[in-house]
């Protein structure tokens, strides 16, 4: 299976487990020798679990022909607790130390505030910075839940507001606009992971004339959002979890003594003792691999000095 070749350093934990998947993670010697120019893709992990959202984004990155090189950000103004500083220390960046560089692309992933005011996150300052520099230095940037609900905040003052009770569960989308490339190829009726307390509300962003909503949910809300020159895009799910996700989410709040249900169309039949099935795979591979080629490829200058 000839995949996508992922640079990314030997010693990640996400290396050994996309290549026991058969997904090409080139090496540096291997990378020098071929004569294109990667895409450097800048990830912001704000996700409590590190490792495991390192893995599920790099193996959404993987399907495609094109020479990918990776690094990872971290906020410096919050200190994980769920990850080990050793490995932080190694495989992360801090904004000071590429904040001169350029990228053609940025993934900022969710993160576990989204009950606080944006003003309220320890992080909040720094974030609004890497947004503002993100502008002129990054092509093309890909946020994910809180991340895109913060960044939807920052650039155009949309508002989010907490629900009822958490949106929970994998649900069935159509898409509003069937001609842009970021939904080409996908189904009619299409399904994505949601896991949040909070919503942006279609009729906030209708108010913005620089945004096109692309996708929605009868269920969930708004999902995927563009801004006209297609340098932004926000997801307000999480197409990058894989098949257990959920069902760590749901066991860790049902050991935690919280009132949850179970999560919406994901467990067969609503029997958490079942394997969960997965719905959302060829979605999620669909929406990377078109933000990859019809957004960063295609439109990023070669020299990115000239961004």
């Amino acid at each position: 299976m000839n995949r996508l070749p992922i640079k990314i350093a030997n010693e990640l934990p996400a290396h050994h487990a996309l290549e026991s998947e058969n997904i090409f993670v080139m090496t540096e010697d291997r990378a020098m020798k071929q004569d294109i120019r990667p895409l450097y893709i800048l990830i912001l992990n704000l996700m409590p679990t590190k490792i495991e959202t390192e893995t599920q984004i790099l193996r959404l990155l993987s399907n495609s022909p094109l020479q990918v090189e990776i690094e990872l950000l971290q906020v410096k103004s919050h200190k994980s607790k769920n990850t080990s500083q050793e490995h932080m220390l190694k495989f992360y960046k801090t904004f000071d130390e590429i904040c001169h560089k350029k990228y053609d692309g940025l993934i900022v992933t969710g993160a576990p505030v989204e009950l606080l005011d944006f003003e309220q996150v320890d992080y909040w300052d720094e974030l609004c910075e890497i947004f503002e520099w993100s502008k002129k230095n990054v092509y093309s940037t890909f946020h994910i839940c809180w991340g895109a609900q913060a960044a939807l905040y920052y650039h155009y003052g949309v508002p989010k507001y907490p629900l009822e009770e958490k949106l929970f569960g994998v649900f069935p989308h159509k898409c509003l606009d069937t001609y842009h490339p970021l939904m080409r190829g996908v189904d009619d009726v299409f399904y994505v992971p949601h896991s949040r307390h909070t919503e942006n509300r279609r009729s906030d962003i209708a108010l913005v004339k620089d945004l096109q909503i692309l996708s929605y949910s009868d269920y969930a809300g708004v999902h995927l959002v563009s801004d006209m020159d297609c340098r932004q895009f926000f997801a307000t799910g999480h197409s990058e979890y894989d098949r257990e996700t959920l069902a760590r989410e749901y066991f860790r709040d049902i050991n935690k003594g919280l009132d949850i249900k179970v999560p919406f169309n994901y467990f067969p039949g609503d029997d958490p003792s079942m394997m969960p099935k997965m719905s959302w795979k060829g979605t999620a591979n669909l929406l990377f691999t078109n933000w990859l080629n019809y957004f960063v490829y295609q439109k990023t200058p070669y020299d990115l000095s000239t961004l």
